[in-house]
């Protein structure tokens, strides 16, 4: 490990000595950097060095330590070291997850550097979330970043600034809110109010960027939360121990001190899926990327406090899949595309150039082409989509004429998200039989 810390001394210009264990700190003489991140899915994807390599990771308010995993490939090359056995849990209905806990390693976020930072290593194959989201993701990075900068989170232009403690000085700002933060196992959470039945009713949220939905409540007839008439069962997300399922619904209102957002999403997974999450008996739910995105976010842990500002997504519809089809990228189709190579042809090819009778002819070949195959993998009971008869296991060709190889997943899956009335035609492959498929979005609510 010691070779490594000194090749990265020799290489950047890291000053050893300058850098405390354990923290991050900007290698920089402004004490500041701006970083660019995607916005995935509501999910916060930014790039992130381990150990000198390249990678990809959620930032995820919702973790302790750093998780690594899908890295079956460059593991060797991770050099992961001083590995130790343990076993972590999350969300899902499955059991708990076996992990490594590494440590001493090297984390390079933009110019945020941290030379002793302790990680978890996960090898199992089905904690994925590539397929899910539609690019390769390594890892998520949480408290360990936020503990020793204050994090600016840019939604609309997809930056992230990050400052060390004693520079950053907040701007007078007449459209922001500053709420405490509270803490619990080092997780950040903040007071609230949801409006169910016409009832205004205070609850504790985590804080949650890893996630991407709207507000999740834990069920709680005591207090008022429970899922209204109108509510449709769905499978709700992954967690780090498997699948969540739950119930969908809306809330009149939410509201975080003078900012309201009405007729929200909200989603109440059940009580199988959260048994470890309700340990903080405080606790109520979580708040995730689709409400979070709505603002400009500054936390601030050393202070343990949150800024929130208005930002150009704050109006947004809360919209949802209604066809009941849930998709991810798993696996590779081969398309055989057009190839179209120019040669010029004339009489004499030494004179072509010159030549102004000079012809152009286009020849149309082939060739083979590796593109990714989105597969239906969530099919929810009496949708739209299995009206119509569609499967699990589907591969989507096209999705109202358009080839899903030249879409995105993210723009594949938006086609499900819009208005109710919607014609949804597919075109499908089910183990080699080309199908057609159409059906008409509903609205549940």
């Amino acid at each position: 490990m010691k070779r490594i810390v000194f090749t990265f001394i020799l290489l950047f210009g890291i000053c050893f000595y300058c850098l405390s264990q354990g923290t991050f700190v900007i290698q920089n003489k402004k004490k500041t950097d701006k970083i660019k991140f995607k916005l995935i899915n509501n999910l916060v994807v930014i790039p992130v060095k381990i150990n000198g390599v390249e990678l990809s990771f959620i930032l995820d308010t919702g973790v302790s330590k750093p998780i690594l995993f899908n890295i079956f490939n460059i593991n060797e090359t991770l050099k992961i070291n001083n590995a130790q056995k343990i076993v972590i849990r999350g969300l899902g209905e499955g059991e708990p997850v076996e992990a490594l806990r590494s440590k001493k390693n090297i984390i390079e976020i933009g110019e945020a550097v941290n030379i002793n930072q302790d990680l978890f290593v996960v090898y199992n194959s089905k904690l994925n979330f590539a397929p899910k989201l539609g690019i390769p993701i390594h890892g998520i990075i949480g408290y360990d970043f936020f503990k020793d900068l204050v994090v600016e989170i840019n939604y609309s232009s997809k930056f992230i600034k990050i400052f060390e403690n004693e520079i950053y000085k907040q701007k007078k700002c007449k459209k922001c809110e500053i709420l405490p933060l509270y803490f619990y196992n080092k997780k950040p959470y903040i007071n609230a109010e949801v409006t169910i039945d016409d009832k205004p009713i205070p609850v504790k949220l985590l804080i949650d960027s890893g996630g991407s939905d709207s507000i999740w409540l834990f069920e709680n007839t005591s207090l008022g939360i429970h899922a209204n008439e109108r509510y449709f069962t769905d499978f709700l997300g992954h967690g780090l121990s498997g699948s969540v399922y739950g119930k969908r619904s809306k809330v009149d209102a939410f509201t975080i001190r003078d900012f309201t957002l009405h007729n929200a999403n909200v989603a109440f997974p059940d009580s199988t899926s959260i048994s470890f999450a309700r340990n903080h008996k405080d606790r109520n739910g979580s708040l995730a990327g689709n409400v979070l995105k709505r603002f400009r976010i500054v936390f601030n842990y050393k202070k343990s406090s949150i800024l929130l500002k208005k930002s150009k997504f704050f109006n947004d519809d809360f919209t949802y899949n209604k066809s009941g089809i849930e998709l991810e990228q798993n696996g590779i189709r081969l398309v055989r595309e057009k190839d179209n190579s120019r040669r010029i042809t004339t009489l004499d090819d030494a004179n072509a150039i010159n030549n102004e009778e000079t012809r152009v002819v286009y020849n149309a070949n082939y060739k083979l082409s590796v593109k990714p195959a989105y597969t239906i993998v969530e099919l929810r009971k009496n949708s739209p989509a299995e009206k119509a008869g569609l499967q699990v296991g589907d591969i989507v060709l096209k999705i109202n004429g358009k080839e899903t190889y030249n879409l995105t997943l993210q723009k594949s899956t938006q086609y499900f998200y819009e208005k109710e009335g919607k014609i949804i035609k597919l075109k499908i492959d089910r183990l080699g039989k080309i199908l057609d498929f159409k059906f008409t979005l509903e609205s549940l609510f």
